[in-house]
């Protein structure tokens, strides 16, 4: 099975070229790894942390620049089975950040406090996935 910790270079030239100027929803799934892989010279490497305690840090040292930039955490939840889908197909957790704009996301990203951030999440996870949605109105319905 092939994991996915960042984009390929396809998938973000695609992101980038959808309208800049709307809200966005961006559903996050993630997989830890049992023991976070951070390289060596990292201050976290031989701490013996779980992935998970990674991602918390990660959650940590990236949130005063996610908020900064307009983002907000709309939905969370723990996994707890694949009702469609592959049957070796699990998740830890998932999330939905919501963002004013791709423009904000692209802001985070950019930021040198939220890049130094990233080898937080690149040690916690062993599989990832990280889809944008445009938002729309809920309802009673499904369609």
């Amino acid at each position: 099975m092939t994991a996915y910790i960042d984009p390929s270079r396809a998938n973000f030239d695609a992101f980038k070229a959808l309208p800049r100027d709307e809200p966005i929803h961006m559903l996050n799934l993630l997989r830890y790894r049992e023991l976070a892989a951070y390289p060596e010279g990292h201050e976290h490497h031989g701490k013996g942390w779980t992935g998970r305690r990674a991602y918390e840090e990660y959650g940590k040292t990236s949130g005063p620049t996610f908020r900064r930039t307009g983002g907000k955490i709309v939905w969370r939840g723990a996994f707890q089975t694949m009702v469609t889908g592959p049957d070796d197909m699990r998740w830890d957790d998932g999330f939905v950040a919501q963002y004013p704009n791709s423009g904000a996301f692209f802001q985070m990203l950019k930021d040198p406090d939220y890049q130094r951030a990233v080898a937080n999440r690149t040690a916690a996870l062993a599989d990832s996935r990280l889809m944008r949605f445009k938002p729309r109105e809920g309802g009673e319905g499904f369609g």
